[in-house]
């Protein structure tokens, strides 16, 4: 059985191990470098400081995904906005395991009393933007270009889910 649980600073080697995966081997995280302990630990710092969730699913010990939401934009009149992550270990893919996660993530921003929920994708990822539709996010628009890995340019999907 899967459980879903806030993070604590013991997770972080299992979620700074998925993390880097995606980094290196995927274009649902557009750094080029793997993030060492430190900047996991202060990724995590500032999602508490934020008090921003963080949330983990686990089985029999084994942590097999993590969500987040956080500051979509820096201004003001965005504040009841907010931009998820879900990740899942590869290794767990298929399981179910980001829909527990997105759909904890999503009870947690509407009982949170947040509007909407904006997710940003790869616009070839088209598995994932399946994944969010059936959450009922929708297509709000793509950005072509806008980024650049794995030596070609990137083009950017915007999809969002009114909460309220």
């Amino acid at each position: 059985m899967h459980t879903i649980r806030t993070a604590t600073i013991n997770d972080l080697p299992a979620i700074q191990a998925i993390m880097n995966y995606n980094i290196l081997h995927s274009t649902a995280i557009y750094d080029y470098d793997v993030k060492t302990g430190t900047e996991i630990e202060q990724w995590f710092t500032d999602k508490q400081n934020g008090k921003w969730p963080v949330f983990i699913a686990e089985e029999k010990g084994a942590i097999l995904g993590y969500a987040t939401y956080g500051t979509f934009r820096f201004k003001a009149g965005f504040n009841p906005t907010v931009e998820h992550s879900v990740y899942v270990d590869e290794a767990a893919h298929g399981k179910g395991i980001g829909k527990l996660l997105l759909s904890h993530l999503i009870e947690t921003a509407r009982s949170s009393g947040y509007h909407c929920m904006v997710g940003c994708i790869d616009a070839s990822n088209g598995s994932s933007i399946a994944f969010h539709k059936k959450f009922g996010f929708t297509e709000a628009g793509v950005l072509k270009e806008v980024a650049y890995k794995f030596n070609r340019w990137l083009d950017l999907a915007f999809m969002q889910l009114i909460l309220q």
